[in-house]
């Protein structure tokens, strides 16, 4: 895949050379163009096409830019009441990924939500502690982010 990436740089900035304009544009229309290329000349290449991983790795962060707005609404939503009423507290959540660095995206991705902190990892029973700003109203939302983003992160990892 490495070496497929680097192939299409090379191919965009052979492109950019060849037209004498040095943009972003010309930059992109040539990287299109290599995409393309390796893309028709991917049977002589060890690997899969890289293509699949950018794509599922788009689909990750949008699904986390998803995942951060609803997420804000409902902080938003509690701590804007006259009376905030809230009951923080930690609970456990099992988590069916093994690898470290795919326990350490998921830990990643539901820290960076508001509302949710990952206080501890048992990466070799796959349970994640998690402290939730309200215990009552966020917990069944941070278990399907947490859904969400494992099946987007394994994926990307495979």
């Amino acid at each position: 895949m490495a070496i497929q990436i680097l192939l299409n740089l090379i191919i965009a900035l052979l492109w950019m050379l060849l037209h004498d304009v040095w943009d972003s544009l010309t930059f992109a229309i040539g990287y299109l163009l290599g995409m393309l290329f390796i893309f028709t000349l991917r049977r002589f290449f060890p690997g899969p096409f890289y293509g699949k991983k950018v794509i599922s790795i788009i689909k990750l962060f949008y699904l986390f830019n998803v995942e951060l707005i609803k997420s804000s609404a409902v902080v938003i939503a509690q701590i804007t009441r006259p009376r905030i009423n809230i009951k923080p507290g930690v609970f456990r959540m099992e988590t069916k990924l093994r690898g470290q660095w795919e326990i350490t995206i998921l830990c990643c991705l539901l820290t960076l939500t508001p509302g949710s902190v990952v206080l501890e990892v048992a990466p070799e029973d796959g349970v994640l502690y998690l402290h939730g700003m309200d215990v009552a109203e966020i917990e069944d939302m941070i278990i399907q982010t947490k859904t969400v983003f494992e099946e987007a992160i394994i994926e990307v990892m495979n």
